[in-house]
């Protein structure tokens, strides 16, 4: 798919189309990260709020699993 940027103010802006912000379950309010490797530009959805309760959900079943096993090696 190619895009084009549109003047926007002093600024330019690329529309991204509802099918992908579906696809990609992001909305208007949705905060980005925008960084580059020197030849693209990389746009990723920031999701930290799910991603640390993935993390300690994980641990937690981690734990509840193999809890004493690790209290064990920790001696």
């Amino acid at each position: 798919m190619v895009k084009k940027l549109i003047q926007h103010g002093n600024s330019a802006a690329l529309v991204i189309d509802k099918p992908i912000m579906e696809m990609l379950h992001i909305t208007h309010e949705t905060s980005f990260e925008l960084s580059t490797d020197g030849k693209n530009i990389i746009l990723s959805p920031q999701n930290t709020v799910s991603q640390e309760s993935d993390i300690l959900e994980s641990l937690k079943n981690i734990n509840k699993k193999y809890g004493n096993a690790l209290k064990r090696l920790g001696e």
